[in-house]
């Protein structure tokens, strides 16, 4: 660069800097000028939107959530549901009664027999027939070593969510167990079929209480290494604890049942509060929280199968003997080694599996006390061989309306615990 374009251009950077008042305008001057006009929302922090999932590992199945986040604070986030959806509501309008619960397990799958109950209690109130004592014993030992193995699955989930990676090996394997001794009763680990109307499937298995009482006499001491691992370590409750708090009133204005409920204080279970089967004899407690919060919820799960535990005990030694299911023509198959010797079985067998049994017209609602809190069957029967109309009222699907209530003004980094404390299963919300 020569002299003289030196010169030239340090004239530039004097007028330049002469002309400053020009070129730069004061921020109320470029305000004026532009025809803008502040309001009391530019001092607020700009806020971005993001999806979670619904192929996120922590949301517990094709869950989408919205969330509308300032920094790394939630303010605002909204659940999307139905990438699941299956149509079982509509399907089960075009099964028998007696394919009913082949089709309604599927909905909450990791507590099938809820839903089985449910639905073969609303079939018989309509039917108008009570299921033999034993079958109903039956039952309610079933339900309860189901409740087990859906809490152990929680534990196990709840565990990995949160970091606690040892947690999800423990529970997974405390839960396979309780999954042997469900296939060892009704042929399948999981989707049972097991609960009809009418009764069960089939009773109880030779050498059943062995295995049941090994199963039991097993986890209470694994529960006391869940304590040792979570329950009193301190970076477990700092990460729970005052976290996603909801209160009673709130949780019943969302129509919110189980463990969400009950972690207010609020102790309601169907179980004590509208007893079905036996219920009303059997000696247990109702489990309940203080704060509201995820660690309450996570507490009440853990503190719940000790008590399922204490109920399978008393159903074992109060067992009765007797038929587990109605000696009904029109309601139940005839037995199988009859089928070889009798056409009259036979017939009874092709007609009751081919055009089902008429119930009659009628609606009912029936509920009974999930995992996951009330779940009931409302069906309207027109005088046919299948449902008019069949709707299960799935707690997963109601729970889930406490999500925007309980991420509000929460960290971003506790969603996952917060998801996890509410314990949906998908297949019932998307049914």
């Amino acid at each position: 660069m020569t002299a003289t374009d030196i010169s030239v251009l340090n004239s530039a950077l004097e007028r330049l800097n002469a002309d400053e008042s020009v070129l730069r305008l004061s921020e109320t001057e470029a305000e004026a000028r532009s025809g803008y006009q502040p309001t009391a929302d530019d001092s607020e922090p700009e806020r971005m939107i993001m999806n979670m999932g619904p192929q996120h590992p922590s949301t517990h199945g094709v869950l989408r959530l919205v969330l509308e986040l300032e920094g790394e604070t939630i303010r605002r986030s909204k659940p999307v549901i139905g990438y699941l959806h299956t149509g079982m509501e509509k399907t089960g309008e075009n099964l028998t009664y007696l394919q009913g619960p082949t089709n309604v397990t599927r909905m909450d799958y990791v507590s099938p027999l809820f839903t089985e109950l449910a639905f073969s209690m609303a079939t018989e109130a309509l039917l108008g027939i009570e299921v033999p004592e034993r079958g109903q014993w039956i039952r309610m030992l079933m339900t309860e070593v189901n409740r087990i193995s859906s809490h152990l699955l929680f534990l196990a989930t709840n565990g990995m969510d949160l970091g606690a990676v040892g947690m999800m090996i423990y529970g997974w394997r405390e839960r396979e167990e309780t999954l042997r001794f469900l296939e060892a009763v009704t042929g399948l680990r999981m989707n049972h079929n097991y609960i009809r109307p009418g009764g069960v499937a089939a009773d109880l298995p030779g050498g059943w209480e062995d295995e049941l009482t090994a199963l039991i006499d097993v986890i209470p001491g694994r529960l006391e290494e869940f304590d040792l691992l979570m329950t009193g370590q301190p970076i477990w409750r700092g990460r729970l604890q005052g976290v996603g708090v909801i209160t009673a009133e709130e949780a019943i204005s969302l129509g919110t049942t189980g463990p969400i409920l009950r972690s207010t204080g609020f102790a309601w279970d169907l179980r004590r509060e509208q007893p079905y089967l036996y219920y009303d004899q059997m000696d247990f407690d109702v489990i309940v929280g203080t704060f509201g919060d995820c660690y309450d919820r996570y507490a009440i799960r853990l503190q719940e199968i000790r008590e399922s535990i204490r109920i399978i005990r008393q159903i074992m030694e109060r067992m009765p003997e007797g038929d587990y299911k109605v000696q009904d023509k029109k309601v139940t198959p005839p037995p199988r080694a009859r089928i070889d010797e009798s056409m009259e079985a036979l017939i009874h067998h092709f007609k009751i599996y081919t055009e089902g049994y008429k119930v009659p017209e009628g609606e009912v609602y029936v509920a009974v006390e999930s995992p996951r809190g009330e779940l009931g069957c409302y069906m309207v029967s027109d005088g046919e061989g299948k449902p008019y109309r069949m709707h299960i009222r799935e707690p997963s699907f109601v729970n889930l309306q406490t999500l925007p209530h309980l991420m509000k003004d929460s960290f971003l980094a506790d969603t996952v615990a917060i998801i996890s404390s509410v314990d949906p299963i998908m297949g019932g919300v998307d049914r």
